[in-house]
């Protein structure tokens, strides 16, 4: 650290901007190295994994703080504000436990509840680490099938108890005009929730690489974000009320999808890049993003590491910022009507496509062969279609014969999904599967697409000199 504030110093004193430049890096990577080590060493040190794979039974009291997360045959709960029984009364610990009970009876979000089993370390798969997915949203044990006594309700956040509800209500009204797979697919694209679908069909989203638009991603809040505000300014809007009026519908979707902290992150994601487009100056995007991304980073430094949902949105824009408007102009011959502009989208979901592949793959193992073919017949209809299943939701609710109405485009647009993702999967060589991916991978491939950006960047500056 001494040996970095000395450089910083002397290129002060020199004037050598590159110095400066090279000290302040140097600076903020070793202050990320040490607010990661404090992170780790918080888990290390919580009192609540101590406690884990001791075989004895453990009595504790504690709220269900997030919505729960139902499954063909058992519910999970997340629990926290968490006391321990002790022999002299009551413990308070930090952290959050995962309880997987059966289906029946039920709890809902803000249940106080008192559990009594025995705290687990979460397991660590062979092609995954559920360990480290939970550590990252501070779930340090979990616990199976244990004993529990209802103690109170309504402990929860009246707004969230509202969206919930909401919530549960959208999904039985929609539940009745749709069948599987279109009534899984609809809950899956408006909320992110996956019970309803099938393993076959979680299979063929996997093989053809469109699994992210069944869950609330970085990446779709981002595209779908950039769409909306695309979309509305090419209908003639003014720049002001695209914006605000983008804004709106991009934090009333987070809202009614529950406002889960992974929406959230992406939701800031897309929100400054609609700033810089509204300011013109889509360029300024990228430093937007670094610092949102930054500053988030100091609040949860795990999330760089263990959250692929974070990594999607950030790297998504960039797509979008560097080479959205490349393809654009490539696709001249592509029409670009108000109503639905299609070059936007299609050269939108091009680039986010190709800077997130690379992560995709090491995180997954798989090379979707049809990916970027299957995505972009689908997620450019994406924000179109979300919102019209919003309005079928919500007529569906006010009075079923709305919902009867709006029932027969909702199933033609989920069908049109269901046929390209099932045709794509059934092509033989679809997808080839990797074992074992090296990090040294993901760093040469975004090495490489790092020199074609700024071959781009440079090319597109010697045009405006020569103009």
């Amino acid at each position: 650290m001494v040996l970095i504030l000395g450089i910083l110093l002397i290129s002060v004193f020199l004037k050598q901007k590159k110095l400066i430049v090279v000290g302040f890096c140097l600076i903020f990577f070793v202050a990320g190295v040490w607010r990661h080590q404090i992170a780790e060493l918080k888990i290390i040190n919580n009192e609540l994994s101590r406690l884990n794979d001791t075989k004895e039974n453990i009595t504790l009291k504690g709220i269900v703080v997030a919505e729960p997360d139902i499954r063909e045959k058992s519910t999970k709960l997340t629990i926290d504000d968490l006391k321990i029984k002790t022999g002299t009364g009551s413990l308070s610990v930090d952290g959050k436990i995962l309880v997987t009970i059966w289906k029946y009876p039920g709890y809902e979000y803000g249940d106080k509840l008192k559990i009594t089993g025995k705290l687990e370390t979460p397991e660590q798969f062979e092609d995954f680490n559920y360990k480290d997915y939970l550590v990252k949203d501070g779930i340090y044990s979990v616990i199976y099938f244990p004993e529990i006594e209802l103690l109170d309700k309504n402990f929860g956040n009246p707004l969230a108890e509202i969206l919930f509800s909401f919530k549960n209500k959208f999904q039985v009204e929609t539940q009745r005009f749709l069948s599987p797979p279109q009534g899984g697919i609809l809950e899956a694209l408006v909320f992110g929730e996956e019970g309803n679908i099938s393993q076959e069909w979680k299979d063929k989203l996997n093989i053809t690489g469109t699994r992210h638009i069944t869950a609330v991603s970085g990446m779709n809040i981002t595209i779908i974000g950039f769409i909306i505000l695309s979309f509305a300014l090419s209908i003639g809007l003014w720049r002001h009320q695209a914006f605000y009026l983008s804004l709106f519908i991009l934090f009333l979707y987070i809202l009614m999808i529950g406002a889960p902290s992974s929406a959230i992150r992406a939701g800031i994601m897309a929100a400054l890049l609609m700033i810089a487009q509204y300011f013109g100056r889509l360029s300024l995007a990228s430093r937007a993003v670094v610092f949102a991304a930054t500053f988030m980073l100091i609040l949860n430094p795990l999330l760089l590491k263990l959250d692929v949902g974070f990594q999607l949105s950030f790297l998504a824009i960039l797509g979008l910022v560097y080479l959205q408007p490349t393809f654009f102009q490539n696709l001249k011959k592509i029409p670009n009507p108000a109503f639905f502009p299609i070059r936007t989208t299609l050269s939108a979901t091009l680039a986010a496509q190709i800077f997130t592949l690379p992560i995709l793959i090491y995180n997954f193992g798989r090379i979707p062969l049809l990916s970027p073919i299957a995505n972009v017949l689908i997620v450019p209809f994406l924000a179109p279609f979300t919102i019209l299943f919003f309005v079928f939701g919500i007529g569906a609710i006010i009075f079923w014969l709305f919902g009867f109405l709006l029932s027969f485009p909702t199933w033609l647009c989920l069908t049109y999904i269901t046929k390209i993702v099932d045709f794509s999967s059934k092509i033989p060589f679809v997808s080839l599967t990797l074992e074992n991916v090296h990090w040294f991978w993901l760093v040469i491939s975004y090495l490489i697409l790092g020199y074609f950006v700024w071959r781009i960047q440079e090319r597109q500056k010697l045009k405006f000199l020569n103009y």
